[in-house]
């Protein structure tokens, strides 16, 4: 899903310039704390038996608290690729005030 994501959302970047990853610290302060919460939440939820992972689904490779690697980009792909999105409409839609 993640790799869907970027193909699907990414392309913007390129042909719509709209320039969402030239702007990395606006995009680190937008995501970062929320970020954070889901993936202390899952962390918690993962501790506490409420939610797990698929060890077939998954790579295998664990950051910090022992969330997934995908659970990390996912936090980090997904919001990105809307920016880009609110980010195209914008530019394409003009009148738009979103």
């Amino acid at each position: 899903m993640i790799v869907f994501t970027v193909v699907g959302s990414f392309w913007l970047e390129v042909f719509l310039k709209v320039g969402v990853l030239k702007q990395v610290k606006r995009v680190a302060l937008s995501i970062a704390p929320v970020a954070f919460l889901f993936i202390a939440w899952d962390k918690f939820a993962i501790a506490h038996g409420h939610w797990f992972f698929d060890r077939d689904q998954i790579l295998g490779v664990y950051g910090p608290w022992c969330v997934p690697l995908e659970e990390y980009l996912f936090f980090i792909v997904v919001p990105i690729a809307a920016l880009m999105t609110i980010e195209a409409v914008r530019k394409t839609k003009k009148h738009w005030h979103i």
